[in-house]
Parts: structure tokens; C-alpha cells; sequence
């Protein structure tokens, strides 16, 4: 099979895992132990439901007390989820503190947009990229996982994209792969043939390091370049 590259701009030696969908079910337990098994500490867990942030206090209990649950199953003892919910949290010093002290950040979904703008430029994010620069584990999935790309497509406007954290530049990443129409995914990729797209299935993980990227889970990670396809599986 002939590869397509994809550059990794990681802010140290830790692993990004850019999920698809899934976050905190059971059909995500193998893939997030084995991500637990790449800390060289036992696990210091932070989830947070950012991308959440303007879906209301029960949604936001919702992902919290689903995170804790799912990581507990886990074995892990140290799970704390945060309540990094707007910019003035993301700017809480205090908050920002207790993630340097973790070695596992989780930011499940939601508006990938809002996820950007809240924690750009905040302690918060200096935070979350210490972990990765200490050789932690940071993990998004659906909204979490696009705002990793160079570019982010709009919700709504899908010939519209705006800035990402571009620790994988020159990419778009789409998670929910396995759930969209072919139409949109050839459309999507003809609108956008200038950068590549990142089509990310459920249960699925794209894990990114210093050293490459690599495919966890039971589904495929899909890139194009704009011309076709390429389709990865975790035995490949």
C-alpha cells in the first residue's frame, strides 16, 4: 500500500490520541488501557468536558460522571474531572495547576469551535501541552480530536475553516467518519483538496507521537489528499 504522510508537531515526547467517537463506553476500554499502558507512572487522570461548555450543567454532569466511571473500570485510582467550562475557567490558575499535575488529559465532544476559542492562549492549554512535553497522554475525541489539526471545518458551514492547534499540520481532521454520507466525505474532500482530510471511525483512534502515527481500535482512519483515499486499520 503506498503511504501518505502525515507531519507530527507534538510539543514533547508524550502520545496524542485523536478519537472518532466513543469516548468513555465500553467499546473504548481497549483502546484507552492501552493508552494507559504507555505512561511510565501510574495514571493521573483529568477529563474535561470543555467542548461541552454551553450544553448546560446536566450535560456537563453527564460526561464528567461518565469519564470518572469509565476509567475507574480502568483500574485507574486517580481520576479527577474538571470544570474547565468557558475562558474564564480556562484562565483559573488554579485549574491549570491541577493538570500539570496529571499524566492523562481527556477532552471529550462537542463544539470543536468553542473548544478552540476557550482554551487558546490560556493556562489551561500551557497545561495540557505540559503533559505531552513531560511524555503524558493527551486524548480528544470528536471535538477534541479536530481542534489538534492545522484547520478545523465549520459545524454548519462545511465551506468554511478556521484555525486549529496545528499539531498536525496541513490536516483537517473529520471524527464520526464511519457515520457520514459518501457524498459529504467526496465533497468535503473536493472543497478542501489544498490540505489533507483525517476521516477518524468510531471506537477509533488515530495515536500520534514524535515518531508517527499509528491506528488503535476496531475501526480505520481514512486520509485523502484530495485525489482518493487511503484506509488504515491497527493491524496495518
Amino acid at each position: 500500500m503506498s503511504q501518505i504522510s502525515l507531519t507530527v508537531n507534538l510539543p514533547g515526547p508524550g502520545t496524542l490520541a485523536l478519537v472518532g467517537s466513543g469516548e468513555y463506553l465500553p467499546g473504548m476500554q481497549e483502546v484507552d488501557r492501552w493508552l494507559l499502558q504507555q505512561l511510565a507512572e501510574p495514571a493521573r487522570v483529568i477529563t474535561l468536558a470543555t467542548a461541552a461548555g454551553t450544553e448546560g450543567a446536566g450535560r456537563l454532569r453527564y460526561w464528567d460522571g461518565l469519564g470518572a466511571q469509565h476509567f475507574t473500570s480502568l483500574g485507574v485510582e486517580n481520576v479527577q474531572a474538571l470544570p474547565v467550562i468557558d475562558r474564564k475557567s480556562a484562565e483559573d490558575n488554579r485549574l491549570a495547576d491541577l493538570i500539570q499535575q496529571a499524566n492523562f488529559v481527556y477532552l471529550s465532544g462537542g463544539k470543536p469551535g468553542y473548544l478552540y476559542q476557550t482554551l487558546l492562549n490560556t493556562p489551561v492549554w500551557s497545561a495540557i501541552c505540559e503533559v505531552l512535553q513531560r511524555g503524558g497522554v493527551v486524548a480528544g475525541c470528536s471535538a477534541g480530536a479536530m481542534i489538534f489539526g492545522e484547520q478545523i471545518p465549520g459545524i454548519r458551514n462545511i465551506l468554511q475553516l478556521g484555525p486549529g492547534f496545528d499539531f498536525l499540520p496541513g490536516v483537517f481532521i473529520i471524527p464520526h467518519f464511519d457515520e457520514i454520507p459518501e457524498l459529504i466525505r467526496t465533497g468535503l474532500r473536493s472543497l478542501h483538496h489544498q490540505i489533507k482530510m483525517v476521516g477518524v471511525e468510531g471506537f477509533t483512534a488515530l495515536v500520534c507521537t514524535s515518531q508517527g502515527c499509528r491506528v488503535r481500535g476496531r475501526g480505520q482512519v481514512s486520509i485523502s489528499d484530495g485525489d482518493s483515499f487511503l484506509h488504515y486499520r491497527q493491524e496495518e
